[in-house]
């Protein structure tokens, strides 16, 4: 399939910079059998059934990005794609000259760092001192918001750039579908009856690159770590068991979900994933997904189309578009059910 069948046209003023003022106070649209119904994000309550099992990205934003200088004084700019483990990550370094091996940064003003070398597009660095970069990261980084929001990440935005029900921190961008609950949401849901299950994907900086080559095969994706428990695999197996469906909450969800059912059956456990949905794919788990709005030919956008039809999903992105929906991480949700397969 080509890459420019995913295209469309979006106004620049629909591309969502702040959040709503509270969480939840954002538009739906229910895309089900042919039919798109313009709702409220709080109407998800009674779309939602009794038996049906929600699942969640707990992935929590990590401050990743960071500035300082090279040896030779010149500036850098480092956004860390994956924590290795308590003294080295991956990153992408920004310089006017890419640093070598052995060279060494100081970022925020503070932390020495050491090049180790390339892996791929990413660099390999090695943290100086005894503090596991996680708590380096908190204390001197700062919050990677997305390339189309303009503005620098603010106070709003570490509150709000962030699920209330995130807890495993790892993830350069968020689980943006979760953002639009608060725990008064989630309360009702359970108060239904609603199973609220949890799978961890951490989130890359690649999720936000178009994709570039012509045909969408040749597109090569970026590893990500999730990892799904048992508790997850059990409740979505007596889910199923009562005739319910599995709703996942994100493409970050659904993508982990489907990466632990290639062998045919939904395995617990944790792995690295380049799972790449398009048209065409099978799905094994998921019934139903819970979406922001994405970007212009985007794998996320494919995967959309691979899950609702094509057609219907690219008629939803127009009458969206018509309708004026909030575009991208604090825009608005789609809630969709899966095309017959």
């Amino acid at each position: 399939m080509r890459t420019d069948e995913f295209d469309f046209a979006l106004p620049g003023q629909l591309i969502a910079q702040h959040p709503p003022e509270l969480r939840g106070a954002s538009r739906l649209l229910y895309a089900h059998g042919g039919v798109l119904e313009d709702i409220r994000f709080s109407g998800l309550l009674q779309l939602v059934g009794q038996h049906d099992v929600l699942v969640l990205n707990d992935t929590r934003v990590i401050k990743a990005r960071l500035h300082g200088s090279k040896e030779s004084g010149g500036k850098v700019e480092v956004l860390v794609e994956r924590v290795l483990n308590d003294r080295e990550v991956l990153a992408q370094v920004r310089a006017s000259k890419s640093p070598r091996a052995g060279s060494r940064l100081l970022l925020a003003n503070s932390l020495p760092v050491e090049v180790l070398g390339r892996e791929g597009e990413f660099f390999r660095l090695r943290f100086a001192g005894d503090k596991p970069v996680l708590e380096l990261l908190e204390r001197h980084g700062s919050l990677p918001l997305p390339p189309y929001i303009a503005h620098v990440a603010d106070v709003e935005d570490e509150q709000r750039y962030q699920t209330v029900f995130a807890r495993e921190a790892g993830a350069v961008a968020a689980p943006t579908a979760g953002l639009h609950f608060d725990e008064a949401m989630l309360q009702a849901l359970r108060d239904k009856g609603v199973r609220i299950a949890y799978v961890t994907l951490h989130v890359g900086a690649g999720t936000f690159q178009p994709v570039r080559a012509e045909n969408i095969f040749e597109h090569a994706m970026h590893s990500e770590r999730y990892e799904i428990p048992q508790e997850t695999v059990d409740a979505i197996t007596r889910v199923r068991s009562a005739g319910g469906r599995v709703i996942a909450v994100g493409t970050t969800s659904l993508r982990a979900l489907e990466s632990a059912a290639q062998s045919g059956e939904l395995q617990a456990g944790s792995g690295e994933t380049k799972i790449f949905i398009t048209p065409g794919y099978r799905f094994r788990v998921v019934d139903v997904l819970l979406t922001n709005f994405h970007l212009p030919k985007s794998t996320l956008l494919m995967l959309v189309c691979a899950f609702g039809g094509m057609e219907q999903m690219l008629a939803a992105y127009r009458h969206a578009v018509e309708k004026e929906y909030r575009f991208f991480s604090y825009g608005d949700a789609m809630l969709i059910e899966r095309e017959q397969q």
